[in-house]
C-alpha cells in the first residue's frame, strides 16, 4: 500500500516537473546570501551573492506630470467618446470622483468595470502641440526583470519616447521611440527587437509596430525586456547561466537594464488620419489605464531583501556591506577595496565579502609572517592567538604566573626563554606601524 502510494505520488511529481521544464525559476537564483556549513575548524558561514526578488515596482514609485496642469477636469470639459470619435458628450471633472481622471489611476487594481484611468486634457490649443511628460521615480537604483508595459484607454500615440535616467532624473537618455512614421518623426528607419542580435542588443531603435491610429483595437505599448534577455538566455530563457556570464562582465549590458527614473513623454496624440480635425479637437487626447514595471531593488548582489519604509526603498545589506544599494563597506570592514558581488561561478556566484580593517582590530591581529603567536600558541583567522594554558596576552607573550611573581618554583617553571622576546616585540611594533601606514608618516 505505501510503495504503491509512494510510486504514485513519484509519477505525479515526474509529470509536474516535465511539465515545468520549459518554465524555468528565472529569478529564483540567488536568493540566499550566506548560509552555515561545517568545516575542519567548526560550524562557519559561506557567504555567497544574493539579490532580492523580483515585483511590481510600481508599488513603490512616485509620479510627476508636466505640465502640472495637464490633467482633464479643472476646469471640466467634455471629450468625445473613445469607440465613437463624434460622440461628444462625455464629461471629465476633477471635482466630481465618478468622473475625475487623476494620475494614480495609472496604477490602481485593474479589472474593474467601467475601467478607471488618467486622462489628458483635449487638444484644444490645437495647432499647439499637445505633449505631456510621464515621470516615474524611485529614488533608488532598480534592475528591470520583465517588459515594460503601457496600457492606453485612448488610442495610441502617434509619437511617443521612453526615456531611462541612471541619476535620478538629472540626465536623461533614450529607451525606445514609438512612431506611426519613425523616418517622418524622428529620422529613424523603423525597426523591431527582433532585428536586433547579441552584438545590437544595446541599440536604441525606433518601432512602428504599437503605433498605429485612432481607431484600432490594440491599446498595449512594449518596452521588450525578455526579448533581449532571450538573445543570451535563449527563447525560453532556459540558460540563464550564459545571461549572468554576461550581465557580470558587460557594463554597459548591466546598467542597460539598471534605472533610477523612467520617463514617458506623449508628443502627438493618435490622429489616426493625415490631417487634424480641427471641428472635433475633442476626439484628441491621452488616456493611459495601467503601466506595469517589473524589477528589483538593485544591491549589488549583497542583499535579498529591500525595505520600503518611510516612502523610501532601501537595501537590507549583508556580507559587512552598507548603503541604499549596498555600495561601500561597512566601517572597520575596508580591510580591501569595496566590489559588488559576482554572478559567477554558477549557481551560487561570489560574495566579495568587506572584510575587517587591519586598522579597526589593531594588535588583536597574528599571521604567520610578522606577528607570530609566541610560545606555541596558534592563530585563529588571523584575529586573535589561542595560547597554552600557561600564557596570556595578545601573542600569547605573557607567563599567566607573571601577576603573581615568577620567582616561585612554579613561576620558574612555566618562565619563557629571555632571548628571544625584544626582537619579537620590534616585530610587533613594525606590523603595526605598517598597519597604520602613511597616518603615521
Amino acid at each position: 500500500m505505501y510503495l504503491s502510494r509512494f510510486l504514485s505520488i513519484h509519477a505525479l511529481w515526474v509529470t509536474v516537473s516535465s511539465v515545468m521544464q520549459p518554465y524555468p525559476l528565472v529569478w529564483g537564483h540567488y536568493d540566499v546570501c550566506k548560509t552555515q556549513i561545517y568545516t575542519e575548524e567548526g560550524k562557519v558561514w559561506d557567504y555567497m551573492a544574493c539579490q532580492p526578488e523580483s515585483t511590481d515596482m510600481t508599488k513603490y514609485l512616485k509620479v510627476k506630470l508636466d505640465p502640472p496642469d495637464i490633467t482633464c477636469g479643472d476646469p471640466p470639459e467634455t471629450f468625445c467618446a473613445m469607440g465613437n470619435p463624434y460622440m461628444c458628450n462625455n464629461e471629465c471633472d476633477a471635482s466630481t470622483p465618478e468622473l475625475a481622471h487623476p494620475p494614480e489611476l495609472m496604477f490602481d487594481f485593474e479589472g474593474r468595470h467601467p475601467s478607471t484611468f488618467w486622462q489628458s486634457a483635449t487638444w484644444k490649443e490645437y495647432p499647439k502641440p499637445l505633449q505631456v511628460n510621464i515621470t516615474l521615480s524611485w529614488s533608488k537604483t532598480i534592475e528591470l526583470t520583465d517588459n515594460i508595459v503601457i496600457t492606453f484607454e485612448s488610442g495610441r500615440p502617434d509619437q511617443m519616447i521612453l526615456e531611462k535616467s541612471l541619476d535620478y532624473g538629472r540626465t536623461w537618455q533614450p529607451y525606445q521611440y514609438y512612431a506611426t512614421d519613425c523616418l517622418d518623426a524622428f529620422h529613424m528607419d523603423p525597426k523591431s527587437v527582433k532585428d536586433l542580435s547579441q552584438h545590437t542588443v544595446l541599440e536604441i531603435i525606433c518601432t512602428e509596430e504599437y503605433s498605429t491610429g485612432y481607431m484600432t483595437n490594440s491599446k498595449i505599448i512594449h518596452f521588450e525586456i525578455k526579448d533581449r534577455f532571450a538573445f543570451f538566455a535563449g527563447p525560453w530563457l532556459r540558460n540563464m547561466a550564459s545571461l549572468y556570464g554576461q550581465l557580470d562582465t558587460t557594463k554597459k549590458l548591466r546598467d542597460f537594464f539598471t534605472v533610477t527614473d523612467l520617463r514617458i513623454r506623449l508628443l502627438r496624440p493618435a490622429v489616426g488620419e493625415i490631417f487634424v480635425d480641427e471641428l472635433h479637437l475633442a476626439r484628441y487626447f491621452y488616456a493611459i489605464s495601467d503601466i506595469k514595471v517589473h524589477g528589483r531593488c538593485k544591491c549589488n548582489l549583497h542583499a535579498t531583501v529591500c525595505v520600503y519604509d518611510n516612502s523610501k526603498l532601501t537595501c537590507e545589506c549583508e556580507h559587512n556591506t552598507t548603503g541604499p544599494d549596498c555600495g561601500k563597506c561597512k566601517k572597520n570592514y575596508q580591510g580591501r577595496p569595496w566590489s559588488p558581488g559576482s554572478y559567477l561561478p554558477i549557481p551560487k556566484g561570489t560574495a566579495n565579502t568587506c572584510i575587517p580593517s587591519i586598522s579597526s582590530i589593531g594588535t588583536n591581529v597574528c599571521d604567520n609572517e610578522l606577528l607570530h603567536c609566541q610560545n606555541g600558541g596558534t592563530c585563529h583567522n588571523n584575529v586573535r592567538c589561542l595560547c597554552p594554558a600557561a600564557y596570556t596576552g595578545v601573542l600569547c607573550e605573557k607567563p599567566r604566573c607573571q601577576d603573581a611573581g615568577c620567582g616561585s618554583r612554579a613561576g620558574l617553571a612555566a618562565r619563557p626563554p629571555r632571548g628571544p622576546a625584544p626582537p619579537l616585540l620590534l616585530l610587533l611594533l613594525a606590523a603595526l606601524l605598517r598597519a597604520a601606514g602613511p597616518r603615521l608618516l
